[in-house]
């Protein structure tokens, strides 16, 4: 059994995005979407570790728009993106966290991805019937 420990910088950062993804990609319902829409896994993860160090730490590493990555995955699915969708995923991210991390910050980033998945799934949805 691994200890946990607190979610403290860049390098904790890349591990939970790392497990978390590695988890992702094998999932039956997730893993063929995301298999399927990001081609470069690599810079990809690298990205997400920017966004959640930018997140956590306030450090501006990040510069992207995670409101309009979303919405081209949901065009390039069929718009068949469903809360169920986010629901899975933050499970997922919850028993991650879980499962490596334990104190405040860990906490703040399930509050985070809680909060920022609701706003995604409303933009999408929003976004669809214009």
């Amino acid at each position: 059994m691994m200890e946990k420990k607190e979610l403290k910088n860049r390098e904790d950062v890349s591990l939970l995005i790392h497990t978390f993804y590695g988890k992702i990609r094998k999932h039956d319902i997730l893993g063929p979407i995301f298999n399927k829409i990001i081609t470069d896994w690599e810079s990809h993860l690298e990205l997400l570790t920017d966004f959640w160090e930018t997140q956590l730490f306030l450090k501006r590493k990040y510069f992207g728009n995670p409101v309009t990555a979303h919405l081209e995955v949901d065009e390039k699915t069929g718009h068949s993106i469903t809360s169920e969708h986010f629901g899975l995923w933050l499970n997922e991210w919850f028993a991650t966290i879980d499962e490596l991390f334990e104190g405040e910050t860990a906490w703040i980033a399930k509050n985070r991805a809680q909060k920022m998945s609701t706003m995604l799934f409303m933009q999408i949805y929003r976004h669809r019937n214009q």
